[in-house]
């Protein structure tokens, strides 16, 4: 399983990848966190501000770091 991790470098956007990255941890599941900084493949995304958050490809928040509980359910629904 993978989940994508879409920012251009700002805080909010390395504060994401951080949580991201704990929530699977704390959830000891084999994901690979993707990280997207390419902005035409953001737009290609359709987010509108970024932080983005996506399991497998399915965008689940755009413009906020959503929090561990919130990320480690999104990622037990798609397994």
């Amino acid at each position: 399983m993978k989940v994508q991790v879409y920012g251009t470098g700002c805080a909010n956007c390395k504060a994401l990848e951080k949580t991201a990255k704990k929530a699977i941890d704390e959830l000891g599941v084999d994901v690979e966190v993707e990280k997207i900084e390419d902005m035409e493949k953001i737009l290609e995304a359709g987010l509108l501000s970024v932080p983005g958050f996506a399991v497998e490809g399915d965008m689940k928040s755009m413009g906020r770091v959503p929090s561990v509980e919130e990320i480690k359910k999104w990622v037990k629904a798609k397994m």
